[in-house]
């Protein structure tokens, strides 16, 4: 592992088994096959870098953020975060990285988005005089302008920056962001773009790992890209370096001819 390497993944696999149901007055229902979300996947990520997750649904690029949170084992294969095994040093691990999810459930919509940040930082066992300091800190950092106003009256950007903000609260140095701009329109998620690439990276130098499906998105704020198809990773490098190889001008047609080459159309 270098020194300017984040996180390093090798050989990782996962597999999920369905279960199976049965009751007593009905046959047992039909066994569904394994489900390979990540199939020997190796790949590394620079400090301070964004590295975007490419592909269509199901390709494994949630899977693989849940193992880098600790949150999903792998079957087979190593990861580790700034040194930290996912698996044996999960609880080192936790304390240095943030997972942000597309679809934010946990946050109690009666409560201010202050008291929000404020039950998850207990719960997290940050000092209630360090807990005031750094929510003061992601208020100005982060933009934070409404955190007096309670959470079920923000909009879905508003949400978005306090999700990160949470996810900041114990100063990782790695942010996994699952689909952050799925729901933002034009102008929020132009505003988060700013906010990941001029205070998350620049700032505060966190590594970022982004899952997303908009190849605009892509294009616009990742420094690499790792394309991922049926939990293989396709390729992987910077936009410019994946055109050279592929001979394609335009990143649509790029992932296109990967994908259906990979597919055998």
């Amino acid at each position: 592992m270098r020194s300017d390497d984040a996180i390093v993944i090798r050989g990782l696999t996962k597999v999920f088994h369905p279960i199976e149901l049965r009751l007593r007055s009905l046959h047992p229902l039909r066994r569904r096959p394994p489900i390979s979300a990540l199939q020997d996947l190796t790949l590394t990520v620079r400090c301070s870098e964004v590295l975007g997750l490419l592909g269509t649904n199901g390709a494994g690029k949630t899977t693989l953020l849940k193992i880098l949170a600790t949150l999903v084992l792998p079957n087979a294969g190593q990861a580790a975060v700034h040194g930290w095994d996912v698996v044996r040093d999960a609880d080192q691990v936790r304390r240095i990285v943030g997972l942000v999810t597309s679809e934010e459930r946990s946050f109690y919509w009666q409560l201010t988005g202050l008291e929000n940040l404020e039950f998850f930082a207990a719960f997290q066992g940050l000092a209630a005089r360090a807990t005031v300091a750094r929510i003061e800190e992601l208020r100005w950092t982060l933009g934070l302008e409404a955190l007096d106003r309670r959470f079920g009256l923000y909009s879905t950007g508003m949400r978005h920056r306090l999700a990160i903000a949470r996810a900041l609260l114990p100063q990782p140095t790695v942010l996994l962001l699952d689909e952050p701009t799925r729901s933002l329109d034009p102008l929020a998620t132009a505003a988060l773009h700013r906010l990941i690439r001029a205070t998350l990276v620049a700032k505060l130098g966190c590594t970022i790992v982004i899952a997303t499906h908009s190849l605009a998105e892509a294009e616009a704020l990742c420094d690499r890209l790792a394309i991922l198809h049926q939990g293989r990773l396709l390729a992987y490098g910077t936009v410019l370096e994946l055109r050279r190889g592929a001979g394609a001008q335009a990143l649509p047609a790029l992932f296109e001819q990967i994908v259906t080459r990979e597919d055998g159309v």
